[in-house]
């Protein structure tokens, strides 16, 4: 086993329509203004920018993230990343009971020095740390569909 590979799934139940949800997820410049750990993004071009992200853990991930796929049809919104985490990210966002459902999938090799070093010992302590993000993002975004 590659202890430093990661394979996340996140399933948000959110109460806003289908197509608000896909455009709010497809402004990642706005994350931080509803997700907390989400601390700086910065546009580089039309497709690609930088994210630094922070959640419990005293340590910043910063990445490259590149647009690879966006369909409003089927609301997908997928990304390459690059930099302290190598691999992808993806949102797929369907209709719910008078909701939405956003599923995130995100696959990664850690290339963090540190996070390598401690890649067996801290797993758990890194999945914990994952999912205490995930759920204040989730917290913030139906906190947001819920002001609009």
């Amino acid at each position: 086993m590659d202890w430093s590979h990661y394979r996340f799934v996140s399933v948000w139940d959110l109460p806003g329509p289908p197509d608000t949800v896909y455009e709010i997820l497809g402004r990642p410049e706005d994350y931080p203004c509803w997700w907390p750990q989400v601390r700086e993004v910065t546009s580089v071009d039309d497709t690609t920018g930088t994210t630094r992200i922070r959640s419990f853990l005293p340590y910043d991930l910063v990445m490259t993230v590149r647009e690879r796929r966006r369909d409003p049809a089927a609301r997908v919104l997928e990304a390459a990343l690059g930099g302290d985490l190598d691999g992808w990210a993806r949102w797929t966002v369907t209709a719910r009971d008078g909701g939405s459902r956003a599923t995130y999938e995100q696959e990664v090799e850690v290339r963090r020095r540190l996070m390598r070093l401690l890649a067996m010992p801290g797993r758990a302590v890194f999945r914990a740390n994952h999912a205490l993000m995930m759920r204040a993002g989730r917290r913030g975004l139906t906190a947001r569909l819920e002001a609009v």
